[in-house]
């Protein structure tokens, strides 16, 4: 019989509804039922296409011995992290707290009030490498549970750790240069320089710090930043982390060579990653860059996304109950399906008999391709026609495998990055195609996830209604002012506006000096959590802190600029100590320290010279750059665009920065080299 979770509407609970463990869903019930019978709380977070979580559930929520234990001893309730991050966020605390570590699956044992006193992550199901087994755990805790000294000492430790987390902030110090700087030697000191990226395995892709060293390099010239970043691009893109026929990157590798990945594809890594190559084309003119960009967005395109125009969170790491089955190859195959061009390709993706993963094959570039064309004794540009045709078929051959499971919810905050990145993916490359895909998008945003002024964090037609987190509203809102830089349509950025004055009224709290995570209307949890750092995703505080900075500048508004400016007063300590923790904050703290590069461009956006003008500004790397335009008499409150006349009736560019603006011009070239020395101002 199915339990609880049957109705459902996330695909991760359903994938454990015929479980014989009598799971419930995270709500009123199941903890009136824990009170009720004085049992404690079972709590297992995972997410669909979490490849440990699948593990643990085959062996041991499978399991009918071990369902039956759990069902005795505990009320079980299963949470997916994606819709519920608040509850994991506050979980994962404690498990970090207790365990020194974090990671999914989560479980959490709670008292019947909510409170955790006992966790750890993946448990196997007999003793092993040193872990208990998950049934001596099971029987363990309830037992100490019925020692309720113990039980109390362990509640009040955490209680007061998340007491001490909700404490009012206090400034730490004043964010400048120095405090950048010292970030970006910090970030330096930590880089591999054998493999890219930052300390060993295992690897995940650093997109935020990354886009930070750029900004940095672009401030000061430090080349050293500079190589890191266009080294550690190159080594993710050829290695396995990246589907080298599919497109798109998977979460991390087990390894520091970005060779062996978990095969499961984030949105959120793909939309951070796709807009750092972006910018990396933007700085330098890297075609790689430019391919990896390209790549990404393609896949997203190709396949998740909804018909509607909304971005699917994931796909699985696992088909047909292996991990990464259907992305390796035996040599046999490339053999058969891509005939003359078959010694090549293998050259070129480094295919042997023997593999590289479980003897079979991960398709990574190993050696610079000029080596791979001299070898064959063709030219680089023979080399890529036949890397490019047997990406062809062998996507063809690979599709007719069984397909990893698709997670098809559609988060408001994840989608709000991928639009970023795939608006600014079609203002860089005046690629008409991701411009349609950027504005049906946020269409689909707008109409489906964005009620009264704020967000959701799932559309309500699929799921149950889970109101927007901060990270929701201000990610969407971002996307939606990278709709109107790519658009110039104005309904986009008063959206955004509006989005940005929910955050202010619902999350803020002037007594804590700080953003929640969670609106003050939102369920009331055992702590309100406020995470700052930036994980796999960018904190919502992070988020919040660029939209505030960039809509004061763009509106003329002191009073938007005085939370963001008091939050990163707040943080400047740990930014400077710990930056890999702080990657996206960086680079908002970056727009604060050095200012925005304000360019207006007067005209009406249907004209071609206010398209060449505008144009040109999506093919440099401006960092800090607040971009409007329009014409002028219709600009009502937006400061950027007042007193902006057009020079004799032609679309008329401005380049502004701290208070200092260049000649205006109606012409592109010279608009290019206002911008090649903007970012180096002051």
């Amino acid at each position: 019989m199915p339990n609880q979770l049957a109705a459902e509407t996330s695909p991760y609970l359903r994938q454990h509804a015929e479980n014989p463990v009598e799971w419930y869903p995270w709500g009123p019930e199941a903890l009136a039922l824990a009170r009720r019978e004085d049992r404690p709380i079972l709590l297992s977070i995972g997410y669909a296409a979490c490849h440990w979580c699948h593990v643990m559930a085959h062996e041991s929520f499978e399991d009918p011995d071990t369902a039956q234990l759990m069902n005795e001893l505990f009320v079980n309730v299963k949470v997916d992290r994606e819709e519920r991050p608040d509850l994991d966020a506050i979980y994962m605390q404690a498990v970090q707290a207790m365990t020194g570590q974090g990671g999914w699956p989560m479980t959490v044992f709670l008292t019947p009030d909510g409170e955790p006193f006992y966790g750890g992550t993946y448990f196997p199901p007999d003793d092993r490498h040193g872990m208990p087994s998950f049934r001596r755990v099971l029987a363990g805790v309830a037992q100490a549970y019925r020692a309720p000294e113990g039980i109390a000492r362990a509640v009040e430790a955490l209680r007061e750790m998340y007491a001490r987390q909700a404490a009012p902030t206090s400034a730490s110090g004043q964010v400048t240069r120095q405090t950048l700087h010292q970030a970006a030697r910090g970030l330096l000191q930590r880089a591999d320089s054998r493999h890219g990226g930052f300390d060993g395995a295992p690897k995940f892709p650093p997109a935020m710090a990354l886009d930070f060293l750029l900004r940095h390099w672009s401030r000061t010239r430090d080349e050293p930043a500079l190589e890191h970043l266009r080294f550690s691009m190159r080594r993710m893109a050829r290695g396995g982390l990246h589907d080298q026929v599919g497109g798109g990157f998977h979460r991390y590798t087990v390894d520091a060579e970005w060779l062996v990945p978990h095969f499961e594809k984030m949105l959120y890594d793909n939309a951070l990653l796709a807009r750092l190559a972006v910018h990396l084309w933007q700085a330098t003119g890297d075609p790689d860059a430019r391919r990896v960009a390209e790549d990404t967005v393609d896949w997203v395109a190709r396949e998740m996304t909804s018909p509607e125009g909304g971005f699917h969170s994931s796909l699985d790491a696992d088909s047909e109950g292996e991990e990464g089955r259907f992305y390796v190859w035996d040599a046999s195959e490339l053999d058969e399906h891509l005939g003359a061009d078959a010694p090549l390709v293998r050259d070129y993706y480094g295919v042997t008999e023997g593999g590289n993963f479980e003897g079979r094959n991960i398709l990574h570039v190993p050696e610079d391709p000029d080596l791979v064309a001299a070898r064959q004794h063709v030219t680089v540009a023979e080399l890529d026609a036949a890397v490019a045709r047997a990406r062809r078929v062998l996507y063809d051959v690979r599709s007719a495998r069984v397909w990893p499971a698709r997670d098809e919810k559609i988060i408001a905050g994840w989608n709000g990055l991928m639009l970023r990145a795939v608006a600014a993916a079609a203002r860089a490359f005046d690629r008409d195609d991701y411009r349609a895909m950027a504005v049906r998008n946020g269409e689909f945003l707008r109409r489906e996830l964005v009620h009264e002024g704020r967000a959701l964090r799932l559309r309500p037609a699929d799921h149950r209604r889970v109101p927007g987190f901060l990270e929701d509203h201000a990610a969407v809102a971002l996307g939606f002012v990278a709709l109107y830089e790519l658009t110039f349509d104005r309904r986009w950025l008063d959206d955004a506006r509006q989005l940005a004055e929910s955050i202010v009224t619902w999350f803020w709290d002037d007594t804590a000096g700080a953003f929640f995570d969670t609106a003050r209307d939102a369920e009331t949890l055992i702590t309100r959590p406020r995470d700052v750092t930036d994980n796999a995703v960018p904190s919502g505080t992070s988020l919040t802190v660029e939209l505030l900075l960039h809509l004061a500048d763009l509106h003329g508004d002191a009073e938007l600029r005085r939370r963001p400016d008091w939050v990163l007063a707040t943080l400047a300590e740990g930014m400077a100590r710990y930056p890999t923790a702080f990657g996206h904050l960086l680079g908002a703290a970056d727009l604060a320290v050095y200012g925005a590069v304000e360019v207006a461009i007067a005209g009406s956006p249907v004209n071609a010279d206010f398209r060449r003008l505008a144009a040109e500004v999506s093919r440099h790397y401006v960092p800090s750059l607040v971009l409007a335009g329009g014409q002028a008499v219709a600009a009502g409150e937006l400061a950027l665009l007042a007193d902006r006349p057009l020079a004799d009736g032609h679309a008329t560019a401005y380049v502004c920065r701290a208070h200092a603006c260049e000649r205006p011009t109606v012409d592109p070239v010279t608009l290019g080299e206002q911008l090649a020395q903007a970012p180096l101002a002051g």
